[in-house]
């Protein structure tokens, strides 16, 4: 686990910021942000529709790679969620590749873990 946000790379503390805005923007339980190997963030809110149902990690990876991103740096999800989801860390894991960060802060943005996808 890391400490405060203070102690990210600006990069990381962009994505986790866009997380952040997008989920209050929405008003969604969960914001996403990622980043491809170009440095291009992807910016989604969780999808909750009779026929299809994604976390915003999901939502945020499927945006990247329809983007045409042939690979993930990292990831952020604002959550309330104490533990990752599972099925975040796989898809992350398909785009990013073994060892791809998922930066999981709360809801305030302050950075609660740091697990490798």
């Amino acid at each position: 686990m890391l400490g405060p946000m203070t102690e990210l790379d600006p990069e990381d503390q962009k994505i986790i910021t866009l997380a952040r805005s997008i989920r209050a923007r929405n008003g969604v339980a969960e914001g996403a942000a990622v980043r491809d190997e170009t440095g291009r963030t992807y910016v989604a809110g969780a999808v909750v529709l009779p026929s299809l149902s994604l976390t915003a990690v999901q939502t945020a990876v499927a945006m990247a790679k329809a983007s045409g991103a042939g690979g993930l740096e990292a990831a952020a999800v604002v959550t309330e969620a104490g533990e990752p989801n599972p099925v975040d860390l796989a898809v992350v894991r398909e785009l990013g590749g073994s060892g791809t960060p998922l930066l999981m802060a709360g809801p305030d943005g302050v950075l609660r873990s740091r697990v490798e996808a």
